[in-house]
C-alpha cells in the first residue's frame, strides 16, 4: 500500500497522491479531518485487501531510501447475504531501508458482524510483505515490481477474524505514466492453505487522473478466479481518489462492488487517513 514520497531520480512517482502542499483552508481542512478520523473508528464493514489504497489493485512504485508512509484506515464489504465484516481501525507503515524497496506491515482491528448470529471484534490477520522494483519509467520505459505478502494467523479464525494457517501471494505490478493520467496493473496468485479455500489469481487495471497538486480521481477494474473449489470466478469494480489538505495528512476514499458473483461483494469501500515521513 503505497503512496506519495515517490519522487526519485527514477521520475517513479506513486500514482496515487501528491506530497502535501499549504492551502488557505485551514480550519475547514482540520474539521474534515477530525470527521474523517471519527468515520474511521467507527465505520465498520468487510475487510477487503486494498494492495494500493484506495484500490486493490497495486502499481511498481516505490519512494526514497529511509522515507516511509502511514496510514490509519477502515474498509469493508457487505455481502448479498447480509453479512459484514470490517476493519475499523487498520494501521499500516511502509519504510525504505534500500534503494527502490520498501518493507510492510498492516495491523487490523476486525469486525466480523453476520446475519445471524453474535458480532465479534479483534485483532485480523498482521500482513507483512516486501516491494522491489526491478525495472524503472526513467531506465527501462516502463515501472515494474513484485511485491510478496504474508498474512500472519494472528486473527481468531473461529470467530471469523482471521484464518488457520498463514496466506501467500505472489504477484508482479506494472506501471506506464502519460503527462497527468496513470494507468498500472498486473496481478499474482494467492495461496491459502485453510478449509474451505482454494488458491486463485488476482489481476486489475487501474486508470488514474491527477487534476492539481491536491486532487486525483481514478478507477479500477479486477477479477479473481475461484476462491473456493467449483466455486464462481467475480469480476468488480471500484472507483476513488485522494485529496491532500494543508498538513502532513491527506484523505483516501473508493466505492464499488462485484459486476459479477454480488454474493461476496453487494458493496465495498475503503477509508484513509494517510501522511508520509522521514
Amino acid at each position: 500500500m503505497t503512496e506519495s514520497l515517490r519522487h526519485d531520480a527514477s521520475h517513479s512517482e506513486h500514482p496515487a497522491l501528491h506530497c502535501p502542499k499549504t492551502s488557505r483552508h485551514g480550519i475547514a481542512g482540520k474539521s474534515i479531518l477530525s470527521v474523517v478520523l471519527v468515520m474511521l473508528v467507527y465505520c465498520g464493514v468487510m475487510t477487503t485487501a486494498h494492495a494500493n489504497p484506495p484500490f486493490q489493485t497495486d502499481d511498481p512504485g516505490v519512494f526514497p531510501k529511509h522515507t516511509g508512509e502511514t496510514y490509519l484506515f477502515s474498509s469493508g464489504t457487505h455481502s448479498a447475504g447480509g453479512t459484514t465484516l470490517g476493519a475499523a481501525p487498520g494501521a499500516e507503515i511502509n519504510y525504505s531501508f534500500f534503494k527502490n524497496t520498501f518493507a510492510h506491515l498492516l495491523v487490523p482491528l476486525t469486525y466480523n458482524n453476520p446475519r445471524h448470529g453474535g458480532s465479534n471484534y479483534g485483532i485480523g490477520n498482521i500482513e507483512l510483505g516486501f516491494k522491489w522494483r526491478f525495472l524503472s519509467q526513467a531506465h527501462d520505459g516502463i515501472d515494474v515490481a513484485t511485491f510478496p505478502l504474508v498474512e500472519l494467523p494472528t486473527g481468531n479464525a473461529s470467530r471469523g477474524l482471521g484464518s488457520h494457517h498463514a496466506n501467500f501471494f505472489l504477484p508482479i505490478w506494472i506501471e506506464k505514466n502519460w503527462g497527468p493520467w496513470t494507468v498500472y496493473g498486473g496481478g499474482g496468485r494467492w495461496f491459502k492453505p485453510n478449509p474451505g479455500q482454494h488458491n486463485y489469481w488476482f489481476s486489475g487495471v487501474v486508470v488514474q487522473r491527477h487534476f492539481n497538486s491536491k486532487l486525483y480521481l481514478g478507477s479500477e477494474v479486477f477479477h479473481e478466479t475461484p476462491r473456493v473449489k467449483n466455486g464462481p470466478s467475480a469480476t468488480g469494480f471500484n472507483i476513488g481518489g485522494g485529496y491532500t489538505f494543508d498538513s502532513p495528512w491527506q484523505v483516501l476514499f473508493s466505492a464499488g462492488r462485484n459486476i459479477t458473483d454480488i454474493s461476496d461483494n453487494r458493496f465495498s469501500y475503503y477509508l484513509a487517513l494517510y501522511r508520509t515521513f522521514g
